[in-house]
C-alpha cells in the first residue's frame, strides 16, 4: 500500500486507484483521463485490456460493483470507491485523504507489446488501512 501511495505521490496524483471488472463498466472506464495535481495536469491511460498507465508505471485494474481495484504487481489490490458519470470519474477511500476527480479527455492509446501488465493478485489480497 505504501509503495502504491508513493507511486501516486510521485506521479502527482496523491494516493488513488484500484480494480475487478465487468464488460459494461470496462468500456465506460477506458480512455485518456486527466487529473489536476497542484499546478500540473497528470494523464492516466485506462485500456480495455485491464491495463492503466501513468508515466512509466503500468497497473492492472478491475471494477467490482462501485469500486475500482488497482494493482501494480505487488500482490495486493488497492480498493477505491468509484463514481463514474459520463466523462467524470471520482475516486475516494482507500489510501486517499480526499476524493480525487478526473475527466476523460479522449480515447485510450494502444499499449505497446513491450509493456507488461502486472499479474492479478487473488481477490482476497486487498490492501487495508
Amino acid at each position: 500500500m505504501l509503495r502504491f501511495s508513493a507511486l501516486l505521490l510521485l506521479f502527482g496524483l496523491g494516493p488513488r486507484l484500484a480494480a475487478q471488472a465487468t464488460p459494461p463498466r470496462h468500456a465506460r472506464l477506458e480512455g485518456k483521463w486527466q487529473a489536476k495535481a497542484e499546478d500540473e495536469i497528470r494523464d492516466i491511460m485506462v485500456r480495455s485490456d485491464s491495463s492503466a498507465q501513468f508515466g512509466d508505471q503500468v497497473a492492472r485494474w478491475r471494477v467490482v460493483g462501485d469500486s475500482l481495484w488497482i494493482t501494480l504487481g505487488d500482490g495486493v489490490w488497492q480498493v477505491y470507491g468509484m463514481k463514474l458519470g459520463g466523462d467524470k470519474l471520482t475516486l475516494s477511500g482507500g489510501d486517499l485523504e480526499k476524493p480525487v476527480s478526473m475527466r476523460r479527455v479522449g480515447p485510450p492509446t494502444v499499449r505497446a507489446d513491450s509493456v507488461a501488465i502486472p499479474p492479478p493478485p487473488a481477490a482476497t489480497e486487498r490492501a487495508w488501512d
